[in-house]
């Protein structure tokens, strides 16, 4: 009786604490290069922040920078990686050691235990057994401060190492100062790119050492070279606790001294607070009530995520103005730039969730779009920190669109729909993923056939459809002329033409029109990007209606959708080389559900168009349930900047935004049994569920403000005003709501 009086206040109080308190950074960590769980590492960081730490267990240069079943760290990095896959920039690192003084990344790593590590996202501590060390880090968004604690030595040392292919290190002992930059990148930067930082500890210096290319020089202050670093120290009495304060800039080392006045006169337990005030402000955006803390841990831990990335690449100067380096022309420019993000897969929920919750930090991100092309002739599609050559589609239309049409101001947006159109009709000279490759072909035959040349044809037909579609709904909310807009509305029935009536699914299509007798719709790559026919089929977010004509109407789409739960993971296995994609769907025992890869993550919302949304609350909180955690392996893919994680935000609510562009959240089943969402405009949506549990994943009735709604949606204008959403959550499906085409989402076929 008593442990179970003990659980129930432990439930009531974990109401009470702070969003903050719920996150671990270590989701996703436990991955590796053949099997992602999110593909991870524990970012310290404020959100949005210019500057990224992270422990170090993977060799300078390997994306894998962390891992979560490595038992050595070999320093502490600054970091800017938006993934493993993309890997890192503007990187350096830092490494406390007592007894002789290591360069060596391998000699100077030392053991150390999740059992003695906090990972948090404005606070790490981690104790560094070889040392007898314990390392802390709290960050600002350009700065961070250090908390070395060291015991009784006559050599305690900290290295700082700024990595290979072009490096610059100067110690200036009278300012207990060192100062350098660092240019290891892995493309998308101009010729003058440099990360220039600055360190000042707070003890001064009885040892120095300049290291040249692995070669320690004793008394020597600076170099320039392929692989410069930097060793200071000094001796230390039992639990001497030893300060540095570290910044950085894209600009210059001067504007990095700037960047390091973001941590003032405050001590490190004060930066701390004020991270975690920050934190707690952002995610304190959504109140969660529930018995269930593990879900309440996935969900901070997954809004975390969410609001990492794109990263604010803007800086501060001295006369107090918003600046950015910029990393498709190499000059320093006004105004904000964003970046650190891929369109391919943030498009889908990412964007839309900081449309809906954070519609002023979108605003900013806007025109950082508007800078971008202006600076580089295009809208980005995966910036890191500039073009970068991978992935598909013209995405940014769609992240453009759909910020202006849920009602974000205040930026240019009429530079912004001239970019659209010049990304819809032109291909980056140098990057090819940039605009539209192969859209000649595109706008010529309505398809890019398979025939030409162009690789993942079918892919990129169905987003680029789904992007005109979108550019053809701003033009329309800019009151464009009819006779500029309307090619937009003609293409992006385009889809239609990959439809093959033999499989009820999509394919690759020749020049001639002709489809290959050869196409199995579960093999992957080819004519598909990371995925098959049986995922992609579905990206045709804007005309579900369309797609389901195509298909026969709403008892064969239904088919359809359930078949993709029912044809093995294994399927298609030997159609390609393995990727960790094919891998990750294969392990989840969901037939061909790939919810490890975005295509297919709002295809089990599709079932609201077509008169059984029971379906779509069995499968949402299935995939909920299943395939996330607050574990180390808590994703069941690669998490993709913010992407992945968004979904499962949105889907806890209890909606999803299938076709970013509309107006519209399609019902999924809400996790909780009370949310409270606080909007920028002030006003507030509570959600309440309170009959809610594991079992009960069906709606049985639902209320928009104290009236009966039957509607498988709901509109961004009804939530935008403040709105209270009532469940009543049942075992069994409710087969009589939500069955009426009056209650089905848009499509643009019902538009027309």
């Amino acid at each position: 009786m008593a442990f179970f009086l003990w659980c129930c206040m432990l439930n009531v109080n974990a109401q009470d604490a702070d969003p903050i308190s719920y996150v671990s950074t270590l989701v996703g960590t436990n991955s590796k290069y053949e099997l992602s769980t999110g593909n991870t590492y524990p970012a310290i960081a404020l959100p949005w922040g210019m500057n990224f730490w992270s422990p170090q267990t993977g060799k300078m240069g390997d994306g894998w920078m962390y891992q979560y079943t490595a038992d050595k760290i070999r320093g502490f990095k600054q970091t800017h990686q938006p993934s493993p896959w993309m890997n890192d920039y503007g990187q350096f690192s830092l490494m406390p050691m007592t007894g002789k003084a290591v360069f060596n990344e391998d000699e100077r790593a030392s053991w150390f235990s999740h059992k003695a590590e906090i990972a948090k996202p404005h606070y790490y501590r981690v104790y560094l057994a070889d040392y007898d060390v314990t390392t802390e880090i709290t960050p600002t968004e350009r700065a961070a401060m250090f908390r070395f604690t060291f015991p009784d030595s006559e050599n305690a040392f900290i290295v700082t190492d700024a990595f290979d292919r072009g490096s610059y290190v100067k110690i200036i002992p009278e300012e207990n100062k060192i100062v350098g930059y660092t240019t290891r990148n892995s493309g998308g930067v101009p010729d003058n790119f440099k990360n220039y930082f600055v360190i000042i500890f707070d003890k001064p210096f009885t040892y120095f050492a300049a290291v040249k290319n692995g070669e320690i020089s004793e008394g020597e202050r600076q170099f320039a070279g392929n692989h410069a670093g930097a060793i200071i120290g000094f001796s230390t009495s039992n639990n001497e606790q030893v300060h540095a304060r570290v910044a950085s800039s894209f600009i210059s080392e001067e504007q990095a001294l700037l960047n390091l006045k973001e941590l003032g006169d405050s001590e490190f337990d004060g930066i701390v607070e004020k991270g975690k005030d920050r934190w707690n402000e952002v995610l304190g955006k959504i109140k969660v009530e529930d018995e269930n803390i593990d879900n309440i841990r996935t969900f901070y831990s997954s809004f975390y995520r969410s609001v990492l990335f794109p990263r604010n690449f803007t800086e501060i100067d001295a006369a107090g103005k918003i600046v950015h380096y910029s990393p498709y022309n190499g000059k320093v420019l006004p105004g904000y730039l964003y970046t650190d993000t891929g369109f391919w897969d943030t498009f889908r929920s990412l964007f839309p969730f900081l449309n809906f919750l954070y519609p002023s930090e979108n605003v900013k991100m806007q025109e950082g779009l508007v800078n971008a092309y202006k600076e580089s002739g295009f809208l980005p599609e995966w910036a890191s920190p500039g073009h970068r050559d991978i992935m598909v589609g013209n995405n940014s239309a769609s992240v453009v669109a759909d910020a202006y049409l849920k009602g974000l101001r205040g930026y240019d947006i009429e530079t912004l729909w001239e970019a659209l159109k010049h990304g819809a009709n032109n291909v980056h000279p140098e990057v090819s993923a940039t605009g539209r490759k192969g859209y000649e072909h595109y706008n010529k035959f309505g398809y890019i056939p398979n025939d030409v040349g162009v690789d993942q044809n079918v892919a990129r037909t169905l987003e680029y459809a789904y992007n005109d579609w979108t550019i053809y709904r701003l033009g329309k909310a800019l009151n464009k002329p009819r006779k500029e807009i309307e090619i937009y509305a003609k293409r992006a029935m385009n889809y239609k033409n990959l439809y093959r009536s033999k499989n009820k699914l999509m394919a690759g299509r020749a020049s001639d029109g002709s489809f290959a007798d050869s196409f199995m719709p579960t093999d992957w790559g080819r004519d598909f990007t990371e995925g098959n026919s049986w995922h992609y089929s579905w990206s045709v977010f804007h005309d579900p209606q369309g797609l389901m004509d195509l298909m026969g109407g709403q008892k064969e789409f239904i088919n359809m959708l359930d078949s993709v739960f029912i044809i093995p993971g294994s399927r298609g296995m030997d159609s390609r080389s393995m990727i960790h994609e094919i891998r990750e769907m294969q392990v989840m025992d969901m037939g061909q559900y790939a919810h490890g890869n975005q295509p297919i993550q709002h295809m089990v919302y599709l079932y609201n168009y077509a008169g059984e949304p029971w379906k779509a609350q069995y499968w949402a909180r299935e995939i909920m349930d299943k395939l996330y955690s607050a574990a180390p392996d808590g994703y069941c893919g690669d998490e993709d900047n913010g992407q992945t994680s968004a979904w499962y935000v949105f889907s806890a609510l209890g909606f999803y935004p299938v076709s970013p562009g509309s107006t519209e959240y399609i019902m999924g089943s809400p996790l909780f049994k009370s949310v409270k969402v606080e909007l920028e405009n002030g006003k507030e949506i509570v959600i309440t569920a309170a009959n809610n549990a594991k079992e009960k994943r069906y709606i049985a009735e639902m209320k928009l403000n104290g009236k009966p709604y039957t509607k498988n949606y709901l509109t961004h204008e009804d939530l935008m005003d403040g709105a209270k959403i009532e469940f009543q959550m049942s075992k069994e499906p409710n087969k009589s709501r939500g069955i009426n085409k009056k209650d089905f989402p848009y499509s643009f076929t019902n538009d027309k």
